[in-house]
C-alpha cells in the first residue's frame, strides 16, 4: 500500500511539472480543442514608451544638443521620456536662426537613435520678470518649426503649449498673450503647426473649456478622433502644491472631474512644486490624485522634497510602475488547430494597472512564429490599445485570417508597436506587458505561451 501511494504521488508530481513553465503562466488545459493559459502579473519596474517619471532638460538659444551618452544613461533609470524645453530668448523679435533649427533637428535624431521620446515645450524667458514674444513672432516661429515637427512627430510623445510667459507656463506675459483673443490665436496656431497625431497640453482646464466652448468633457466618439477637442490635454506644473495648485483650478471639484473624464482620451502630466498652505503630498494623497487625474508622466527633477517624501515612505517605486499605463495579460484562449487559409479564434483578457491609458494609437499584431525555423508571420488585430483603460478588464476577441501562412506548428506572441513606420521594428518603442516571462527584449514581442497547429 505504501509503495502504491508513492507511485501515485510521483505520477502527480510529474503531471504537474508538465503543465508549468516555472511559474510564468498556468496552463488551464484544453476544452473542446481550445487551450487556455493564465498569466502571472509582475511587480518589476521597467520602461515603456510615452509614460513614467521623466527628466527635464532645458537649453538656451543655439545651445548644445543632447548627447548620445546622456540619453543612453536614462535607460538605467527606467526613463523613456524627457521634457525638452527650448528657450528662444535670442529670438523675441526675429526669426529663428539656422543654428537653432539645426539644434532641434539634431536632438530629434539623437532621441530616435536612443529609443526615447520627448515632451516638447518652447519658451522665451525663465524669469517671471522677463519678456516673451508677440503673437506675430510666435506665429512666425511655428511656421519655421512646422516641417521639422512633421518630420519628427514619431519621437514627440506630447507637447506642452508653451511660448507664453515665464517658462512657457501661460502666466507673467509681457505681450498680453493671455487675453481670450490671443489665447485662441495661439492655440489655433499650435493645432495648425503640430501634426494632427500630436496632442497638445494646456496649462489649466479652463483654458481648454474656454477654447472649445463647453465645460462638458468629451465622450469616446470625440475622444478617439483627431478633432481639435481630441488633441488638447493638460499639464500641471504645481501639482498638489496648494488647495488650487497655484491657480490651476478655479472650481476645484468640477474641474478635476472634468480632467478625470477627459483624461480617458488626452494626457495629463507635469511636475510638483513647493507646497503653500498644504502639507507635502503624502503617498496616499498622491496615489488618489494621480489615479483620479490619470497622470501619465511626472518630472524627476522638481520638486525634490516631494519626491523624497515618497521615497522615504516607500511609494516612489509603486509610482514608477503606475505612472501612465501598465498593461498586463490575465488569460488567453485559442483553438489549438486551424486550417490553412482559414481563421484562428483568439481571445485574451487584458488589464491596465496604471493610472492612465495609452494615448497615442499603436499597431497591434498577433505573431505566429514557426517552431521549426523561426519564420515570423504578423497578423494585424483590430485591437485599439488606447481602450484598455485603468481598472476595467478588456475582453479581446479576434478572428485572425491565416491566409499566407503554410501548414506547420507556430508559437503565438503579441506585439504592440509604434504607429510610425520609422519605429515599427524598434523594440524600444513596443509596449511591454507587465507579466513574468513574456517579454522578448530583442523582438519587442510578448510571448503568449500558446501554440497552434495549422493543417
Amino acid at each position: 500500500m505504501k509503495n502504491l501511494l508513492m507511485l501515485i504521488c510521483l505520477f502527480l508530481n510529474v503531471a504537474s511539472s508538465c503543465q508549468s513553465d516555472g511559474g510564468d503562466k498556468n496552463d488551464g488545459g484544453e476544452v473542446d480543442g481550445t487551450s487556455k493559459v493564465t498569466y502571472t502579473a509582475s511587480n518589476e519596474v521597467f520602461t515603456n514608451p510615452e509614460r513614467g517619471f521623466m527628466h527635464t532638460w532645458q537649453v538656451n538659444s543655439e545651445g548644445a544638443a543632447m548627447t548620445a551618452a546622456s540619453l543612453n544613461n536614462l535607460k538605467k533609470e527606467n526613463v523613456s521620456l524627457i521634457l525638452r524645453l527650448y528657450y528662444l530668448e535670442k529670438f523675441k523679435t526675429s526669426a529663428l536662426s539656422q543654428t537653432e533649427l539645426d539644434l532641434i533637428k539634431t536632438d530629434f535624431t539623437r532621441l530616435r537613435e536612443a529609443g526615447l521620446k520627448c515632451v516638447l515645450r518652447f519658451a522665451y524667458t525663465d524669469s517671471q520678470d522677463g519678456s516673451d514674444a508677440s503673437v506675430a513672432v510666435i506665429s512666425g516661429h511655428l511656421d519655421q518649426l512646422k516641417p521639422i515637427l512633421e518630420e519628427n512627430k514619431d519621437v514627440i510623445a506630447f507637447v506642452q503649449a508653451g511660448f507664453v510667459g515665464a517658462w512657457g507656463e501661460w502666466y507673467y506675459t509681457t505681450n498680453q498673450l493671455t487675453t481670450p483673443a490671443n489665447k485662441k490665436l495661439i492655440i489655433d496656431k499650435l493645432l495648425a503647426s503640430f501634426p494632427k497625431e500630436v496632442k497638445i497640453q494646456l496649462r489649466t482646464p479652463k483654458i481648454k473649456q474656454d477654447y472649445v466652448g463647453t465645460t462638458i468633457a468629451m465622450d469616446a466618439t470625440a475622444g478617439y478622433g483627431t478633432s481639435n477637442t481630441a488633441r488638447l490635454g493638460f499639464h500641471n506644473d504645481c501639482f498638489m502644491a496648494s488647495v488650487d495648485d497655484y491657480g490651476t483650478y478655479i472650481d476645484i471639484t468640477s474641474e478635476k472631474t472634468y480632467i478625470s473624464n477627459e483624461a480617458l482620451y488626452v494626457p495629463t502630466g507635469g511636475e510638483t512644486c513647493p507646497p503653500t498652505d498644504v502639507p507635502v503630498a503624502s503617498c496616499s494623497t498622491a496615489e488618489k490624485e494621480m489615479s483620479l487625474l490619470k497622470w501619465t508622466y511626472l518630472n524627476l527633477d522638481y520638486y525634490g522634497p516631494v519626491l523624497q517624501e515618497w521615497r522615504n515612505n516607500n511609494c516612489f517605486t509603486d509610482f514608477e510602475r503606475k505612472l501612465g499605463y501598465r498593461l498586463s495579460l490575465a488569460s488567453s484562449s485559442v483553438k489549438k488547430e486551424a486550417a490553412v487559409n482559414g481563421t484562428l479564434e483568439f481571445q485574451a483578457l487584458l488589464n491596465n494597472g496604471g493610472f492612465a491609458p495609452v494615448y497615442n494609437p499603436k499597431n497591434a499584431y498577433l505573431i505566429l512564429r514557426a517552431t521549426s525555423g523561426g519564420t515570423v508571420y504578423k497578423k494585424k488585430l483590430n485591437l485599439d490599445v488606447r481602450k484598455v483603460v485603468p481598472r476595467v478588464t478588456y475582453d479581446l476577441k479576434e478572428s485572425v485570417n491565416l491566409s499566407g501562412i503554410p501548414a506547420g506548428t507556430y508559437e503565438l506572441l503579441l506585439k504592440i508597436e509604434d504607429s510610425s513606420t520609422k519605429l515599427v521594428d524598434r523594440p524600444d518603442y513596443c509596449i511591454r506587458f507587465a507579466n513574468t516571462g513574456v517579454w522578448e527584449t530583442a523582438t519587442g514581442f510578448n510571448k503568449l505561451s500558446q501554440t497552434v497547429i495549422i493543417k
